[in-house]
């Protein structure tokens, strides 16, 4: 009888270790699985106009074929920012925009310009003296239309932006003549709240 009960108690207790180590793995299996997604996602950046995940390569860019940039950006916006297309003067809706906040890529989301950089010159495109930090625009010799000038592009995704010229404002005295199709705004939350806060005072 004792030696049955002893049986039964060790079995028992094989069984209750069965079950730990089972779930001590388990949790070792999750929790690796999460950090290789959380590495993965470290590499993504989300785009503004889906819920399109880019990965970014070791380079610092995105790659991705011009079929894949057809599904992601409506047909006007691609004729633009990957056909190097340009839209009518005074017709783009960032051309007047005066709004504090940041300028993005249409197509990644990397940060271009600051509307502290911005300025009005009369060329019905939005101009900008200096992009909001460097190395964020790529420069290309562009030969088109018998013209010889500077093409600006995203240096994340190659997103054709416009060009920059040598007649700008103080202190940089260069003008980024840039396509309102190929920027996307975000406002400056911070001094919308600001100035709301000021209102109800």
């Amino acid at each position: 009888m004792n030696f049955y009960c002893f049986a039964i108690n060790k079995g028992a207790t094989m069984k209750i270790v069965f079950i730990k180590l089972s779930v001590i793995v388990l949790l070792l299996s999750i929790l690796s699985i999460s950090g290789y997604t959380g590495e993965k996602e470290k590499n993504k950046v989300k785009n503004n106009n889906s819920d399109i995940k880019f990965k970014i390569d070791a380079d610092g860019k995105i790659h991705l074929s011009e079929e894949e940039w057809k599904q992601i950006l409506s047909p006007d916006v691609y004729r633009i920012v990957r056909k190097g297309d340009t839209e009518y003067p005074f017709t783009g809706k960032y051309n007047d925009h005066k709004e504090d906040g940041r300028y993005l890529c249409i197509a990644c989301g990397n940060e271009l310009f600051s509307s502290e950089t911005k300025y009005e010159s009369g060329s019905g495109w939005p101009s900008f003296f200096k992009p909001a930090d460097t190395g964020l625009i790529a420069e290309e010799i562009d030969n088109s239309y018998g013209m010889r000038r500077i093409k600006v592009k995203c240096n994340r995704c190659g997103a054709i932006l416009g060009h920059v010229f040598p007649d700008g404002p103080r202190p940089t005295g260069l003008r980024y003549c840039v396509n309102s199709a190929s920027l996307k705004f975000e406002p400056d939350t911070s001094k919308v709240d600001k100035d709301k806060k000021d209102t109800q005072n």
